[in-house]
C-alpha cells in the first residue's frame, strides 16, 4: 500500500492496525525480537537473552532494509526532494517531493540486491509521470528509471509490456545503474556502472526515489546453521521445509525461495507450509503439496490502471483472469487500491486466502495453469 501513500492515493493510517487485533486469539505474543537460531539445540534466543525451546519452528522474519548502504543516507532524507517508498519514515517524503516538484530531472532507483516487491520501484514513476502531467509540469521533466538490473522486468511478456508504456511515455531507462551516493548539498546522485564496474556516473536531480539495498535479517544471517550461503534461510523450493532440520520451515521474503518476494507469493506458499508441517507434526508421509513459486506483481501504471504480472518458478505467467493481464487495466488497478487491503486484513491474515489457485482454474475452465 505504500506505493498509494507515496501517491497520494492512500495514508499511511490505512497501511496498519494493532498488532494485538490481528494476532490469533490463542497465539502467546512474546513481546521481544529475535537475536539468533540455534536449531540443534532448538532453541530461539530473543534479544533480552532468554531462550524459547520449540518443537516445530516457522521463520517468517521478512528482509531488513539497509540504507546505510548508500553513502549519504540516511542523512539525504531529511533534505528536499528525497523520498522512498519502502519505509514509513519516508513514505510521505516521496508525495511531498512530488507536490513540489517544478522541474528537472526526477529519479527512480532499483538496487543490486534482492528486494521486496520488485515492481514498486517503477510504480511510483509512472505515478509520478501522470502526476507531473496533471499538473502541467511533465514538459519540464526529465524521468529516469535508473536500474541495477539487466532488464525492465523479470517476466519477458510483462517486460514487453513496460517497455511499450516507458516508450510512449518519454521516461529514460538505464540498466545497470546502481545508486552508490547521494550528494544532498549538491542535489546529485552517483551510480556505479555494473558493465564497467569501475566507472561511476552522476545525475543531478530535483527529485530522488530510493529503493534501498535489501537483505536477510541479522539473526538469519548470523545463524550458519540455519541460512543458506546468501544469508536467507536454506529451505527447499517446493516444500518449504528446511533442508537440514526436518522440523523447521520458513516462509516469504527471509527465505532464498528463488522467487519473486511479494505478498501474494506468501499467500500461496501459506498452505503449502501448512499441509507439510503437519504431515510432520503427525509423522505421515511426504505431502504432495508443493509450491510452484507462484507470485505476482501489480505494476500500478499511474492512477487508474495496473498491470497484473502473476507468473511461477520458470517465469511463466500464471494469469487468473482469461485475458491478457500484460495489457494496462482499471480492473486491475481497482483490485490493487480497494480491493487487496480487504482481502489482507479480513482473509489473508486469519489463514483464509491461500492466493488465486482455485479461482484461476474456475476461471480457465478447470485447465492447469
Amino acid at each position: 500500500m505504500w506505493t498509494l501513500v507515496g501517491g497520494g492515493m492512500k495514508s499511511v493510517k490505512d497501511s496498519a492496525k494493532p498488532m494485538s487485533e490481528v494476532l490469533p486469539k490463542k497465539a502467546v505474543w512474546i513481546k521481544d525480537s529475535v537475536a539468533s537460531f540455534k536449531p540443534k539445540e532448538n532453541t530461539v534466543s530473543l534479544s533480552s537473552g532468554e531462550n524459547v525451546q520449540y518443537e516445530y519452528l516457522v521463520v517468517a522474519l521478512g528482509i531488513k532494509l539497509e540504507y546505510n548502504r548508500i553513502k549519504g543516507l540516511p542523512e539525504a532524507f531529511e533534505t528536499p526532494g528525497v523520498g522512498s517508498n519502502y519505509s514509513t519514515e519516508y513514505v510521505d517524503k516521496t508525495f511531498q517531493s512530488l507536490k513540489d516538484f517544478k522541474e528537472g530531472n526526477a529519479i527512480f532507483t532499483f538496487p543490486n540486491t534482492p528486494v521486496k516487491c520488485a515492481g514498486a520501484p517503477q510504480k511510483i514513476m509512472y505515478i509520478a509521470d501522470e502526476y507531473m502531467r496533471k499538473h502541467g509540469v511533465r514538459d519540464k521533466a526529465n524521468i529516469y528509471f535508473n536500474t541495477s538490473l539487466g532488464a525492465l522486468f523479470g517476466v519477458k511478456k510483462y517486460a514487453d509490456a513496460l517497455w511499450k508504456i516507458v516508450e510512449e511515455r518519454k521516461i529514460s531507462v538505464n540498466l545497470m545503474h546502481e545508486l552508490v551516493e547521494v550528494k544532498p548539498d549538491t542535489r546529485e546522485a552517483v551510480f556505479r556502472l555494473l558493465n564497467k564496474p569501475e566507472e561511476t556516473k552522476t545525475y543531478k536531480y530535483s527529485m530522488l526515489h530510493i529503493t534501498p539495498p535489501m537483505g536477510p535479517p541479522d539473526a538469519v544471517k548470523n545463524s550458519t546453521d540455519l541460512c543458506a550461503e546468501s544469508g536467507y534461510v536454506d529451505v527447499d523450493k517446493y516444500t518449504l521445509q528446511h533442508t537440514r532440520f526436518s522440523n523447521i520451515f520458513g516462509i516469504g521474503d527471509c527465505t532464498n525461495l528463488p522467487t519473486s518476494k511479494t505478498a501474494a507469493a506468501i499467500a500461496a506458499q501459506g498452505n503449502i507450509l501448512y499441509q507439510n508441517m503437519k504431515c510432520v507434526m503427525e509423522k505421515k508421509s511426504d505431502s504432495k503439496e508443493k509450491y510452484d513459486g507462484y507470485t505476482s506483481c501489480p505494476l500500478v501504471t499511474g492512477y487508474s490502471k495496473c498491470v497484473l504480472a502473476e507468473f511461477d518458478y520458470d517465469g511463466n505467467p500464471l494469469e487468473t483472469f482469461p485475458i491478457n493481464q500484460a495489457r494496462e487495466s482499471r480492473l486491475a488497478f481497482h483490485m490493487k487500491k480497494d480491493i487487496m487491503p480487504t482481502l489482507y486484513w479480513q482473509l489473508f491474515l486469519r489463514g483464509m486466502w491461500n492466493g488465486p489457485r482455485l479461482t484461476r482454474k474456475l476461471l480457465h475452465l478447470g485447465m492447469s495453469k
